[in-house]
């Protein structure tokens, strides 16, 4: 028979880590504005650029600290996976519930609603987590 309990905490984790590789990329790697951005704001970079010269700066700053915030709810995430969730401690779920939604499903959410170029790979990010969710439950 299947075992579904390490299935369900292993799969929580695995959600958490890619949280935590989306944190680096926000803190090291994505530019202020990608050009999905200035498509959806309607203007080019040479004119956000002259218009509003310090925003690319504000921006990075910015995504330093979200991309820090997402890093540790990641961390937080895999933490929780290989110990409350695997335990399942009372209240885990909702607890993972929550912060699924709020996290990784609310940033799917809103780049399905500005149409971003990332909107299918965040759903793919998010799957883990709902598989996880399903399959905790299923396990009595």
């Amino acid at each position: 028979m299947l075992k579904l309990k390490p299935y369900s905490s292993s799969l929580l984790a695995f959600g958490g880590f890619l949280l935590c590789a989306m944190g680096m990329y926000f803190v090291f790697i994505r530019p202020a504005l990608l050009p999905e951005d200035y498509k959806y704001i309607g203007t080019i970079s040479s004119a956000a650029n002259e218009t509003i010269p310090q925003l690319s700066d504000w921006l990075q700053k910015v995504f330093w600290v979200m991309g820090s915030y997402i890093f540790t709810t990641g961390l937080l995430t895999v933490y929780i996976a290989l110990t409350s969730f695997r335990t399942r401690i009372r209240g885990v779920f909702t607890i993972v519930v929550i912060t699924g939604l709020g996290s990784i499903g609310c940033m799917t959410v809103v780049n399905f609603i500005i149409n971003s170029d990332f909107k299918w790979v965040l759903l793919a990010f998010t799957l883990p987590w709902l598989i996880a969710l399903i399959l905790y439950r299923l396990h009595k």
